[in-house]
């Protein structure tokens, strides 16, 4: 898969390999993530995934004592053509599949209706159609913990609400446009909002305090008031 490097400043460098939300593209993003975790660079001093492209920051005083006949931005670029060309020779890692129950409709899900009469369908068929696809985590951020999920259906594509609400509730799961989201805290946001989540997607004192990250698969399954309850009042005795 072609890429394209391009300098972010004088300490960064963009890894582009494409302008769409895309399987394949979020896979070479999800490769070199992982790869400069796992491995330590003297030069590397943060980095940042997106949809489809990754930005990497260097120290150029660092580069400069290992070259003498060409610049720190060239060289970081032959080091970072030289990784991603290696990477592409591999296979990506399995996703997990993580399985997020979800209240629809009532007071979780109060913009279910209008979601429903929006794209001309039954609650019902929202339900099913949101409900049966298996999604993609392009990314994390807006939120600590929330996930940029791509692979809904458009049938059930809802614009955003002209005027934001203050307060969302954490586990609420919206549609923005062609996209499908959860919001792991409490936050203004103008999603539509179709249901709630009672598992926890940011914990910040855990080991881990985000639930999901980037390349996770995850499916959404109904369930029902009763049950949502008995979730929180387990989750909250513990």
């Amino acid at each position: 898969m072609d890429f394209d490097l391009q300098p972010i400043g004088d300490n960064a460098v963009m890894v582009s390999f494409g302008n769409q939300m895309d399987m394949l593209i979020h896979e070479q993003v999800r490769k070199l993530s992982a790869h400069l975790s796992a491995n330590t660079f003297d030069w590397l001093t943060a980095f940042v995934p997106a949809y489809t492209n990754i930005t990497i920051f260097y120290e150029p005083l660092t580069i400069m004592k290992h070259v003498t006949n060409t610049s720190p931005y060239d060289e970081i670029c032959q080091r970072i053509s030289s990784i991603v060309q290696q990477l592409q020779m591999e296979s990506a890692e399995a996703s997990n599949i993580i399985e997020i129950p979800v209240c629809y409709g009532g007071k979780h899900g109060p913009d279910l209706s209008y979601v429903a009469e929006k794209n001309h369908l039954s609650e019902d068929e929202v339900i099913a159609i949101h409900s049966k696809a298996e999604y993609l985590v392009y990314m994390i951020g807006f939120a600590p913990g929330f996930p940029y999920i791509g692979g809904m259906s458009s049938a059930i594509g809802t614009p955003r609400k002209v005027t934001p609400r203050l307060k969302i509730p954490a586990g609420s799961v919206g549609i923005a446009d062609k996209q499908t989201g959860i919001y792991p805290i409490a936050s203004p946001g103008g999603w539509q909002i179709i249901g709630q989540t009672p598992k926890s997607l940011f914990i910040p004192d855990a080991a881990q305090p985000s639930l999901l990250k980037a390349g996770d698969k995850i499916c959404f399954k109904p369930i029902d008031e009763e049950t949502f309850l008995e979730w929180r009042e387990m989750h909250d005795s513990h």
